[in-house]
């Protein structure tokens, strides 16, 4: 698993998703004919990552990949591996459950401060666990578990797993329901189904909506949730995350302090034996989705793009595909209240794309999911 190939360049413009296309591509269908895309060019930056999950950037153009299996590696500006990091935490590898997201410290003095998000435990008993860390030449060092999702569940599915910081220096951890534990995600006792809001050592914020209840958990920030594994904070602190229906139903949801995104009594998605979840594609004290996906494109990293490379393109959400082996460009009204997917970019990859981000040069980078994994720099065509 070395440096194989680095420095492909593919290309990549308008005409590719109208049948001009790379050699073997079949083309995209005219519903998602990318009229509107500016000429960009994707340079494979590394390959050969096991299943990547998450990227984070460093000072000096330096990057963080995680991989699923429960490895950390450290990047230099090219992609090229630096060091694969010793010390990341036992992490329950099996199913969807391994390492998850990365994300660096915002402030300035504490830059080699790193939250990982994981799945600890076993088969039988496991959880979403978080930790924090210090980078140290190659390692880290004051590894301390912070944060476990409570009560522990069986199986190896729907982890969550995505991380933020909110403006005030709070972290946003999502959810996933546990697959086999659906009806959770409407329990206040129970963090399955929920996005939780936390302070940096761990603990619950102080003035998050259910603070000071007996009967729910001190962290949680909002409920109603399947699998949340996309997630952005906008510059004006809007919090905007998107979650894997099962058979159709995925959301982008407009998430606010206390509310209830309805899983799983209202969605719109049907179980994977083709019954009804439920009656109610909508319901009384729940939150309707911004944009719903029906069929499911089983919605992966998420980014907010605001870089200066495509102007065309700041202020659009970017949706990693796992199902169409693309990303989905989603263009938001000016108070987010309404979103509208565009169209499918990038899909002459071929392959699944587990993380999207907006780097600090104004390229998007892409992780593509698979045993040999790529990183992937989105810049234009032509300087």
């Amino acid at each position: 698993r070395g440096h194989r190939h680095r420095g492909t360049h593919l290309a990549g413009t308008a005409m590719l998703a109208l049948g001009a296309g790379l050699a073997g591509l079949a083309p995209s269908p005219p519903a998602l004919a990318q009229v509107d895309a500016p000429a960009y060019r994707l340079e494979v930056l590394t390959e050969g990552l096991e299943h990547p999950w998450s990227l984070a950037f460093l000072p000096e153009g330096r990057m963080l990949v995680t991989e699923r299996p429960g490895r950390l590696w450290l990047l230099d500006a090219q992609g090229q591996r630096l060091d694969e990091i010793e010390g990341v935490p036992k992490v329950f590898a099996s199913g969807q459950a391994g390492l998850f997201d990365v994300l660096v410290s915002p402030q300035e003095d504490q830059l080699d401060r790193l939250f990982l998000s994981y799945a600890c435990g076993e088969l039988a008993a496991n959880h979403t666990c978080l930790a924090r860390a210090r980078l140290d030449d190659g390692a880290l060092s004051e590894v301390e578990e912070i944060f476990r999702t409570h009560p522990a569940k069986r199986g190896a599915a729907h982890y969550g797993g995505r991380l933020a910081w909110l403006g005030d220096g709070t972290l946003l951890l999502t959810l996933g329901d546990g697959f086999d534990y659906r009806e959770q995600a409407q329990n206040l006792q129970s963090h399955l189904g929920s996005l939780v809001r936390l302070n940096t050592d761990g603990s619950a914020a102080q003035d998050n909506p259910f603070a000071g209840e007996t009967d729910a958990r001190p962290e949680i920030y909002s409920i109603g949730h399947r699998n949340v594994q996309g997630l952005v904070v906008a510059g004006d602190g809007r919090v905007i995350a998107h979650e894997h229906g099962p058979r159709g139903g995925d959301e982008i949801n407009l998430v606010t302090p206390g509310a209830n995104y309805g899983w799983p009594i209202a969605t719109t998605g049907l179980d994977y034996t083709g019954a009804r979840v439920t009656p109610f594609t909508e319901y009384p004290g729940t939150e309707p989705p911004l944009l719903e996906w029906t069929p499911s494109i089983a919605p992966s990293g998420m980014t907010l793009y605001d870089g200066d490379l495509f102007p065309a393109w700041r202020g659009n959400l970017f949706v990693g595909s796992l199902v169409d082996h693309e990303v989905r460009r989603v263009t938001l009204d000016a108070d987010a209240t309404r979103a509208e997917d565009v169209e499918g970019l990038f899909g002459e990859l071929d392959e699944r794309i587990r993380d999207v981000r907006t780097g600090p040069d104004g390229a998007l980078y892409l992780l593509t999911d698979s045993p040999e994994g790529q990183l992937v720099r989105v810049v234009p065509a032509s300087p």
